[in-house]
């Protein structure tokens, strides 16, 4: 067996790019062989490709809980450590210390989803990508790999699913 093409589809509408992802499903290629690619975010129901699983939230709250940490240990470890009495204030006050605990979970939380965000996406990438610059003028991209022999029977199906144009491409640095 041969090695797989890669070929990509340009599509004006979502429409016609949601179609013709069904339509590769019908000819037997699998969801991780498929890549869309378009220059606003479309959600992964309206393509009908599988939920995308991301670590963010996991990675966010984890900073939340971390900020929840430091914002005690600022409240409650520091005067238990250091003990400084003044005139009829009390060493552990409890309405600075909700803030302070507040805006310390909200920094982690903040500050870990950004940090998410970026391990989510890999980023940087020192790999090539698969791009194409009609991209930035609104159109959808499909990125797939199928049997170099049967190439001619996949680009006849996405030219009948309203594709502008079906062609090998590999990827290229951005």
């Amino acid at each position: 067996m041969s090695e797989p093409t890669t070929l990509l589809a340009l599509f004006e509408d979502i429409d016609p790019a949601a179609e013709a992802i069904e339509k590769l499903r019908e000819l037997g290629l699998p969801d991780d062989q498929m890549n869309v690619i378009s220059g606003v975010p479309i959600p992964t129901r309206v393509l009908g490709r599988p939920r995308v699983k991301t670590n963010v939230p996991r990675i966010a709250m984890s900073g939340a809980i971390l900020g929840i940490l430091v914002g005690v240990f600022l409240i409650y470890g520091i005067p238990y450590l250091y003990p400084l009495h003044v005139g009829g204030q009390p060493l552990f006050p409890i309405p600075p210390g909700l803030i302070v605990t507040f805006e310390m979970t909200m920094l982690g939380l903040m500050g870990f989803s950004f940090i998410g965000m970026f391990l989510d996406s890999r980023f940087p990438s020192y790999e090539p990508m698969d791009y194409v610059p009609e991209i930035s003028d609104g159109k959808i991209a499909v990125f797939f790999k199928c049997p170099s022999e049967r190439q001619a029977e996949f680009e006849k199906a996405m030219k009948e699913m309203g594709a502008e144009s079906v062609e090998p491409k590999e990827a290229q640095e951005l």
